[in-house]
């Protein structure tokens, strides 16, 4: 089979989304019943692949959108090309690595979507007003009009069941995201002017529900307070988002900016760098559709402080610190932040049920229930379309 996956965003360093669609590459590539891989990026997303660190292979091909950065022209092609772009390859199915606009009528194969989460309805502010009522309506209606949806996790399948309808919800179907541990590593610190210093890691983009003002006060506690060593560091890497504005204030304001390092854009070297060196990974998020960061920090044996949340809690139940971020969330998290340090270093886990092997079968098996069901309805059409030519030619 042939697959198409549509990965162009408007990130122009890799983030949760691109690095879900190059996994995805990396899953299918293993499977000898797909013949061929078409990955459409953005032009902004060119060295996406590479960085990614997906090994070439003659059945993968790379395509560039030819689209601007603006999201309404980013929806548009989406929308108008990207189902003529499916066409002239001749592919079996569309995977979307994401919701997008999608023309229904038009696309010939069958469509899948990854849903990472439902964050336009369950924190709508992430996206900023009006912004979010806009990603709602895009969201809505290309979960009506795939085939299927593929949630990242039990988690986020709960929450598409209690903001969809049955017809909608019952098109999900559980497909982990891929995570597997990294054999290569940086040789080199990718961190500005580095001398050694311990660091608190935190793998986070700059929205609400990341909790990142939470975890600045909460660092800021430890630093003034002397529960942690004067030269810890913390670092947050992703990409800027809209509370970039509120976080760099508060750094500001607390007087934090030599001890504090926002990053972006690293390979999957230099990330592994950060997992393998840092004294812990923090996740204080409010809500998650899977739990990335927890998931690769245990695979590369770090001590994980994270908040107790269904998505965490499916990915790290019994390997993690898990904090209730109730009333005195600055004080508990600060606590579990030092008593997890003290713990010794941990080993890597193994997570079998987020590899490679064991999600390309789940998408093979999706992916050939959609297009064996859809050769009824293609041969339907064309016999219809048949029929309406044999009547004009009747009627002349």
């Amino acid at each position: 089979m042939k697959i198409l996956i549509a990965a162009a965003s408007y990130a122009s360093n890799i983030s949760g989304i691109q690095r879900h669609a190059c996994n995805l590459v990396r899953s299918l590539l293993q499977h000898q019943e797909v013949s061929f891989v078409h990955l459409v990026v953005a032009p902004w997303q060119r060295k996406l692949v590479q960085a990614a660190g997906i090994t070439p292979d003659a059945r993968l091909s790379t395509h560039i959108a030819d689209m601007e950065p603006s999201s309404l022209s980013r929806n548009v092609w989406h929308y108008r090309r990207l189902p003529e772009l499916a066409a002239r390859l001749k592919v079996d199915l569309v995977h979307l690595t994401y919701p997008m606009p999608v023309n229904a009528a038009v696309f010939r194969c069958p469509t899948v979507v990854t849903l990472h989460d439902m964050y336009p309805y369950e924190i709508p502010m992430n996206f900023g007003f009006p912004k979010f009522i806009f990603n709602r309506l895009v969201l809505k209606q290309c979960l009506r009009n795939v085939d299927a949806i593929a949630c990242v996790s039990d988690a986020t399948r709960l929450r598409l069941e209690q903001y969809s309808s049955d017809a909608v919800s019952q098109k999900g179907v559980r497909i982990y995201n891929c995570v597997e541990g990294q054999s290569a590593c940086a040789t080199q610190s990718p961190l500005p002017n580095w001398r050694g210093e311990p660091f608190l890691l935190c793998v986070a983009q700059h929205r609400r529900n990341k909790n990142l003002s939470l975890l600045i006060r909460t660092f800021d506690r430890l630093l003034r307070s002397g529960q942690v060593a004067s030269n810890m560091k913390l670092i947050i890497l992703g990409i800027p988002a809209q509370e970039t504005h509120n976080i760099h204030s508060l750094v500001s304001s607390l007087s934090l900016d030599r001890s504090i390092c926002f990053l972006e854009g690293l390979s999957e070297a230099g990330l592994q760098w950060c997992y393998t060196r840092c004294e812990a990974v923090v996740a204080p998020s409010l809500t998650e559709g899977f739990g990335l960061p927890v998931a690769e920090g245990l695979l590369a044996g770090c001590r994980i402080v994270c908040s107790d949340i269904p998505a965490h809690r499916e990915v790290g139940d019994g390997q993690c610190r898990f904090v209730a971020l109730g009333r005195d969330a600055e004080m508990t998290l600060a606590k579990a932040i030092v008593e997890v340090l003290k713990d010794p270093k941990r080993k890597p886990v193994v997570l079998p049920q987020f590899s490679a092997s064991v999600l390309a079968k789940q998408y093979i098996s999706l992916y050939s229930r959609l297009i064996t069901a859809a050769v009824p309805v293609e041969n339907a059409r064309t016999s219809a379309s048949i029929n309406v030519a044999k009547s004009e030619r009747q009627s002349l």
